[in-house]
């Protein structure tokens, strides 16, 4: 991959890297929401919030339409859910063998 490509790939990482845009990629497993309701389960200012869904969206990894006065997000890029699992799998296995050799 060019140096270019390498780049973009990076910005993705970047645009998951806070805890809140996670969590916020995890509410959306669940369906298309309204700010409204995303707003409700996170420990961030709605300020923040918007923020964080514009870099999700600048990244292609959410989507947003107008339903009357609502903003409505959803998830465009589906593959997001599967970087997710396997960087958490990652963080299982290491915690797992973190626990396995406190006991040897």
């Amino acid at each position: 991959m060019s140096h270019m490509g390498n780049q973009l790939t990076s910005n993705v990482f970047k645009a998951l890297g806070h805890p809140t845009r996670i969590q916020i990629i995890k509410l959306l497993r669940k369906g298309e929401q309204c700010v409204c309701d995303i707003l409700p389960n996170l420990k961030s200012e709605q300020s923040n919030t918007s923020q964080h869904l514009t870099v999700l969206k600048n990244q292609g990894i959410v989507e947003s339409r107008k339903d009357g006065s609502k903003v409505i997000y959803s998830i465009k890029n589906k593959e997001v859910y599967k970087m997710i699992d396997l960087v958490e799998a990652i963080i299982l296995r290491q915690t797992e063998e973190t626990k396995t050799s406190l006991t040897i």
